[in-house]
């Protein structure tokens, strides 16, 4: 379970200070997939990276099955999360590789397991030389959505306690998006997701939705709720589903 108590996070620029979380909380059970919304810069990233403590917050607290993320070596915590960022980085290795990194000692069915998880196996097989593919500038340069679902494929090989997804299926299109998610609930059930997305339609079924503004928590519930009450989620749907129409 994931408890975020009172977070504030603060950043020094210059002589002036950009509060960006404020005030933010809310809890995870086990195995539920949560929803993180809002528009540019409303906090949802830095809820994410504090969660992985790439920094601590300025104030509050998060707790992981009741102990404060500060009692955990980094590399514990780490070793538990598979983490997604916006901008997914792949090396000049092979396809295989790069999925192996989240866990070196990975077989050739548990990288194919996840990849078929992160739809992303029937591309690969496209290839000459398939797993074996070299990427970077001696080999295949794949499109920006096959890289967020390599990327994807890696952190589920860690078999993570915690899965943090941030806006890393942006590239793909709304299909791809759902089937990955079809996937994840699948098999997730006992990982707590945490994924940052804009779009309704394939986060319409999580367990609970977490809505951002100007760092903090402006709605939270289920989808069937919260397009019941006016507000920024109500007006995105409605945005979403006229253009969804045309």
């Amino acid at each position: 379970m994931i408890e975020i108590k009172d977070l504030h996070k603060s950043y020094q620029m210059g002589s002036n200070s950009l509060h960006v979380l404020k005030g933010i909380n809310f809890s995870v059970e086990q195995g539920e997939l949560v929803a993180i919304m809002g528009s540019s810069g409303s906090g949802k990233s830095t809820l994410l990276d504090t969660l992985m403590r790439l920094y601590d917050p300025s104030e509050g607290s998060i707790y992981l099955d009741e102990h404060n993320l500060k009692e955990f070596e980094l590399s514990e915590l780490r070793n538990n999360i598979g983490y997604v960022p916006q901008n997914a980085f792949l090396f000049s290795e092979s396809i295989e590789d790069n999925i192996r990194f989240g866990k070196p000692e990975a077989t050739e069915e548990a990288i194919q397991t996840v990849a078929k998880k992160a739809a992303v196996h029937d591309n690969i097989i496209k290839f000459k030389e398939g797993y074996k593919t070299l990427l970077g500038e001696r080999g295949v340069t794949l499109s920006g959505g096959q890289i967020q679902r390599v990327s994807i494929a890696r952190a589920l090989i860690k078999d993570p306690q915690i899965l943090l997804l941030d806006d890393c299926l942006s590239a793909v299109d709304t299909d791809t998006e759902e089937e990955i998610l079809s996937h994840l609930k699948s098999v997730t059930k006992n990982i707590t997701t945490l994924i940052v997305s804009h779009r309704i339609s394939s986060l319409k079924h999580a367990d609970q939705i977490v809505v951002f503004e100007n760092g903090k928590i402006v709605q939270q519930g289920q989808h069937a709720d919260l397009i019941e009450v006016d507000g920024y989620y109500k007006d995105l749907f409605e945005i979403q589903q006229a253009n969804s129409s045309k």
